[in-house]
């Protein structure tokens, strides 16, 4: 059997290592690794590959740095000559994001089997490409992988139960991740504060919106000053946007850092006293490490970690965002619940595609 696995962007990384793993203790399957080139410095893209041993990719198409619709139609032929060549039984994609729509495109337009890992998460805001992305993605493949009963939930709401597909909840390979790599974790070279919150900011709405991002750095800004630092790995496209509102990092509040890798990443998850973020994985791996977050966003896919009070929608306005800061480093939330899987979602995944 061949398993065609299409990356691009550094969640979808962690993600396939998980699978990836899980494919190599399987004799008579084969795994082609595709990497659109989607995230292609080394800071985003080789150091993931070397740090979690994930085989290297026998393709990359180095297409980034594009519009939306460019990026996903240059993907597109790039993947119809390698799937057609290559002949894959099934074609797996990740996530949300362009490089996840075109291998689903692609390959369901050549009557090749998709399979959706972290299927059925919605946010509802249409005006989020990624909520484009996954929704298109669901509704052309032929397996879709959820991680939560509430992904299930939102599929069949949409009628899904009756499509001629499978629907499998299967965990979060997230959590199998974090995991496996909890004890590789590394202190980054920079200095880093005893107490401090840990932020990361990329979404679009967040970035591309002058008006929001300016208000959201405030936040920080005030934050970071007057509760607790803040340390901020700092993605290249954010560090662009910030630039085009002429933002002065110099002069912040905020600890900027570079690009961090896994491994370092999950150092700082594991001694912050907080996440602030507008990532969805990274809301989970806080829950994962026991840690509590402020999600700078309207909505989150992940509605269950609202539910249990681990997670808090601030909004992206300064005083929702500083009040919500101040509400969840008092709180004291409940982590047992096992709400994503039991840490074997890699294996089910792969046990599926072999005997489905």
């Amino acid at each position: 059997m061949k398993i065609m696995t299409i990356v691009g962007a550094r969640p979808q990384f962690v993600k396939a290592a998980v699978v990836s793993r899980a494919i190599a203790g399987m004799p008579g399957v084969q795994e082609v690794i595709v990497h659109t080139g989607q995230h292609y410095d080394a800071d985003m893209s080789e150091v993931f590959f070397k740090e979690m041993e994930i085989p290297h990719p026998h393709y990359n198409l180095s297409v980034h740095g594009m519009t939306h619709g460019a990026m996903t139609g240059r993907m597109m032929e790039k993947l119809e000559t390698v799937i057609t060549a290559e002949h894959p039984d099934v074609v797996v994609v990740y996530g949300d994001t362009d490089s996840t729509l075109a291998g689903a495109l692609t390959a369901a337009k050549i009557h090749v089997p998709v399979a959706h890992v972290e299927a059925g998460l919605r946010s509802y805001n249409m005006a989020m490409p990624e909520e484009i992305n996954r929704i298109l993605t669901d509704r052309v493949s032929s397996v879709l992988f959820c991680p939560t009963e509430a992904a299930i939930q939102n599929l069949c709401k949409e009628g899904y139960d009756s499509f001629p597909v499978q629907i499998v909840r299967t965990g979060d390979v997230m959590y199998d991740a974090a995991i496996h790599y909890a004890s590789k974790a590394q202190a980054p070279r920079e200095y880093i504060p005893n107490d401090y919150i840990l932020a990361t900011l990329h979404r679009a709405e967040n970035t591309d919106n002058p008006m929001v991002l300016k208000r959201v750095l405030n936040a920080m800004e005030q934050v970071s000053a007057h509760i607790m630092p803040i340390v901020m790995p700092l993605h290249p496209r954010t560090r662009q946007k910030m630039e085009q509102i002429n933002y002065d990092i110099s002069h912040s509040h905020i600890q900027f850092v570079p690009p961090m890798g896994y491994f370092e990443m999950l150092y700082l998850l594991q001694h912050t006293q907080l996440v602030m973020t507008d990532s969805g994985g990274l809301q989970k791996e806080a829950y994962f490490f026991g840690k509590k977050c402020v999600t700078m966003r309207e909505q989150t896919e992940w509605v269950e970690l609202v539910q249990c009070g681990c997670n808090m929608l601030s909004g992206t306005e300064e005083q929702g965002i500083q009040q919500a800061v101040q509400h969840m480093l008092a709180a004291c939330p409940c982590f047992g619940q096992q709400l994503y899987g039991d840490g074997h979602a890699g294996e089910h995944i792969v046990d599926h595609l072999i005997n489905r």
